[in-house]
């Protein structure tokens, strides 16, 4: 049996930690990379990405908004 540590789900919306603008972004599919670490693929304004957990959060960082 595979356990996945998935810190986000599909689906969810999420911010990207070094994006100054701080757009919405949401769980579009995951992928499990060898040695078990997950990337997670995001959506906004017609624009895919992948990141790693760590670059992404639940919360809008309003302090990268006021400051650039």
């Amino acid at each position: 049996m595979m356990v996945i540590n998935n810190k986000f789900e599909i689906g969810e919306t999420v911010y990207q930690t070094t994006d100054p603008n701080q757009y919405p972004r949401v769980i579009t599919r995951f992928c499990i990379n060898p040695g078990g670490i997950v990337t997670y693929e995001v959506y906004s304004s017609s624009v895919n990405s992948w990141h790693y957990d760590f670059e992404l959060s639940r919360e809008k960082n309003i302090t990268l908004t006021t400051t650039n």
